[in-house]
């Protein structure tokens, strides 16, 4: 049974109100000068920004599909992926295309609404315990939203304290400006945020994740020095190591075990529901996720493994001395079996597309997160689930620090952590070096460092920052994303209602628009 008890009904922020006078104000409206007075009503407006994180427009749905639209991690399902997630996935992105546009607003939501927690948090005197980890949980989802904006659209609107009149718009702000008030609130937080909670809270941040964002932020600056620091201090705290089995990550059952850092929580209410307007706002509404019915093999299915992704694992039909357990845990194919092993997957049932894996032609679809593994063929055809998204785990930790220390010139050192990834019991890999992946210099550490993030975080949307930050650094021998084209498909193009709406956009200088577009 789930534990997280903080999926909460989301808290509507009225800030401004329509009226014929403006000199008045409706007295039944929740304004900020009625409200956030005491550390209850804090902590209302703190889940508020959970809701809006966990929602349609970020991690139940369009969040985990721009981050997969933009790696080589997936291939188009068929021809029942809708038109505004193939422009995505096929580089033909417009600014008015409505799935970044859910994203880009749904991440300034997040914004708004930790600025209003932090902004009242010191006008709360009841209770400083709860108003300061709710003020430090704010600037963590704050941090969090803007790396997810400044990494995926470059310079953006920097929004500070909360906005209360019509002309407050900000201009965009260059990327070091916004990457300086990341790193602040991710410093702020991990300075106060708990290191765990009770199971009734488990599923807020703790100070484990803020050091784990640090790292993925500075790392993305390029500054390994400061990121290793950071990554350090969650190895340091004892709190967290690799779980023997590789699929626990992924399963309903085992959520919040030991290598879990930050979930996105979600509950299955048994009704099937979901919140298709995104914003996760009112009491009733569903806290599902909609990623089972989206990837599923027996649904949707409108994502699938790339033959890319899929030829990555090491197999002995290819030369390796093992074939890659992670393989299995990772995708379903014709043949596996399901619903508790009482069923086998078919190609009639997997709708669309079929994949090339080690020259053989076979139906591939997505395991990680599905929920068919205790499903029947009826039950699964449509089921948004309660499966929490595992946003950070240690594994990732361990990577990321192998990287940072082959850039920073200690490659066994890196090797070492590589290593650690690759002993967990259900995969026990051999070591590096291998036939494939010698380790004797940088360069071929870093391909091993591209080979095992690829295979250990597979469709878990890292893989859109590694291209972005290796791309910058001449690691690719072939690039990775078929259309892309230089100066252009680095970064996404501002949303055009922001172009419409914003006055001030270009006022620092930079341009309205992404070059390109």
């Amino acid at each position: 049974m789930k534990k997280n008890n903080i999926i909460i009904a989301g808290f509507l922020i009225m800030v401004l109100a329509c009226n014929k006078d403006l000199n008045k104000t409706n007295p039944s409206y929740v304004t900020l000068d009625n409200y956030f007075k005491n550390s209850n009503e804090l902590l209302s407006g703190t889940n508020a920004i959970y809701s809006t994180v966990h929602g349609g427009y970020l991690v139940a749905r369009e969040w985990f599909f721009l981050e997969d639209l933009r790696s080589d991690d997936v291939s188009s399902g068929g021809s029942q992926l809708e038109v505004p997630r193939a422009q995505i996935l096929n580089g033909a992105i417009t600014a008015d295309n409505s799935v970044m546009n859910s994203v880009w607003n749904g991440l300034y939501t997040v914004i708004h609404r930790a600025n209003t927690v932090i902004g009242s948090a010191p006008n709360v005197t009841d209770n400083d315990a709860v108003r300061d980890q709710c003020a430090a949980q704010a600037k963590f989802l704050r941090g969090w939203a803007y790396f997810e904006l400044v990494s995926l659209w470059g310079p953006v609107p920097l929004y500070k304290e909360v906005v209360k009149k019509s002309d407050e718009y900000q201009p965009r702000a260059a990327e070091d400006v916004v990457y300086e008030q990341i790193i602040q609130d991710f410093k702020d937080a991990a300075a106060v945020l708990a290191t765990t909670y009770s199971s009734a809270e488990q599923g807020r941040v703790t100070a484990g994740a803020a050091n784990a964002m640090l790292g993925r932020v500075y790392m993305q600056k390029g500054d390994y020095a400061a990121a290793k620091e950071a990554l350090l201090k969650v190895t340091g705290s004892g709190l967290y190591h690799l779980i023997d089995n590789f699929s626990d990550n992924f399963l309903e059952e085992t959520e919040f075990n030991a290598e879990s850092i930050w979930e996105t929580v979600y509950i299955d209410k048994g009704d099937n529901a979901f919140d298709w307007n995104g914003t996760n706002d009112g009491a009733g509404i569903a806290q599902s996720t909609i990623r089972n019915q989206e990837y599923c093999p027996l649904s949707w299915r409108n994502l699938i493994p790339s033959d890319k992704f899929l030829n990555e694992f090491e197999n002995t039909a290819t030369g390796a001395a093992k074939t890659d357990p992670r393989y299995k845990a990772t995708v379903y194919e014709t043949g596996d079996k399901f619903n508790n092993d009482a069923d086998v997957l078919t190609d009639g049932m997997q709708n669309g597309n079929a994949s090339t894996v080690n020259g053989v032609t076979k139906k591939v679809s997505w395991r990680k997160f599905m929920l068919i593994y205790k499903q029947s063929v009826s039950t699964a055809s449509y089921h948004p689930g309660g499966n929490n998204q595992r946003m950070i785990r240690y594994a990732e930790v361990l990577l990321m620090l192998a990287e940072c220390e082959n850039e920073l010139g200690n490659t066994a050192v890196a090797v070492d952590y590589l290593n650690e990834v690759r002993d967990r019991p259900s995969v026990a890999m051999p070591h590096y070096p291998t036939a494939q992946f010698p380790v004797s210099n940088k360069d071929q550490v870093t391909k091993a460092i591209m080979h095992e993030k690829t295979v250990e975080l597979g469709d878990e949307q890292v893989r859109n920052r590694d291209i972005l930050r290796w791309r910058k650094k001449d690691y690719f021998i072939t690039e990775p994303i078929s259309y892309f084209r230089k100066n252009r498909d680095e970064l996404l193009p501002l949303p055009q209602q922001e172009i419409d709406n914003n006055p001030k956009l270009d006022a620092n200088g930079i341009n309205k628009q992404n070059q390109g577009y």
